[in-house]
Parts: C-alpha cells; structure tokens; sequence
C-alpha cells in the first residue's frame, strides 16, 4: 500500500480520550468525583469518554465532564498522557489526564451509573482501566505540583 500523502492511505492509530480529576473547591480538603461505570469494563473510574473528531482535547474533558457528573469545570493543568496499550481491555487508547475544579454537587448522568466523593487517601479498591497509576500521579502532584513523570 502506498506511503505518501496524496494517497488514500490513513493510518490505523489507538482511539483517543479525555479523562478529568474533578476537585471540588467546595468541600474541605478539596475531594475528587469518581463515577462507577454502568459499562463494562466496570469499576470506579476517573470522569471522561472519547474525542469527537473535530473536537479539541480540552474541549472533550470538558464536555465529558458536564455529560458524566453535571459540573462546570475549569480545567487546571495537564496531568499526563496514559498510552500504555493495556490499558483499556476494549482497544489501544490513549487519554489526556487533566486536573480540574468545580463547585456544586454533582450528579451521576450518561455512562456513570453512579458516583461518589472520594478524599485522595481514601480511594475505592477496584478502579478501572489504569486509574489506580493516574490517581497516585495525581496524589503526588498534589503534594508536589509537578505533573506526571514520562512513562516507558
């Protein structure tokens, strides 16, 4: 098949996601939300879902957050980058991480089949995908502002 630019040819390349850790500026200690999936895989998971194409990264958290928990955020940094291949039992993809803050109380909408509010030292047991890495990322930028390490 042809390499160039002017063919037909596209690259098969992972599906891309958008996951936020949504701080709630709200409550004491700064808690995040954490959504039970209603679809497999199951398990706690950090808000997020998949960029629509034509739709910016920051956009699609953004907007996921909204659909999953019913929270305007203001998103606040870029966690990382989670490619690890293994990650998702469904397919290759890979998610932009970002932090985030809101206020109010938020709802379980779209794909959570519910929700709750979770202190960082005190996180459910079974969380899906690779969340459980994301979260002690997040924990140490908390303690540290520094963002993710590259991962190889």
């Amino acid at each position: 098949m042809p390499n160039d630019r002017s063919s037909n040819f596209r690259p098969r390349t992972p599906l891309i996601a958008a996951d936020t850790i949504i701080e709630l500026s709200n409550k004491s200690g700064r808690p995040i939300v954490l959504i039970e999936r209603k679809n497999p895989p199951y398990g706690w998971a950090i808000p997020g879902g998949f960029v629509d194409v034509g739709e910016r990264l920051e956009i699609a958290a953004i907007r996921e957050a909204k659909e999953e928990v019913c929270l305007d955020v203001s998103l606040k940094a870029l966690l990382g980058m989670y490619s690890d291949p293994e990650r998702d039992d469904r397919g290759h993809t890979v998610t932009a991480v970002y932090v985030a803050e809101a206020m109010g109380e938020p709802t379980a909408a779209d794909d959570a089949k519910n929700l709750a509010i979770f202190e960082i030292d005190n996180l459910p047991d079974e969380l899906a995908f690779d969340h459980r890495q994301v979260l002690d990322d997040y924990k140490k930028f908390r303690e540290t502002g520094q963002v993710a390490s590259l991962k190889f």
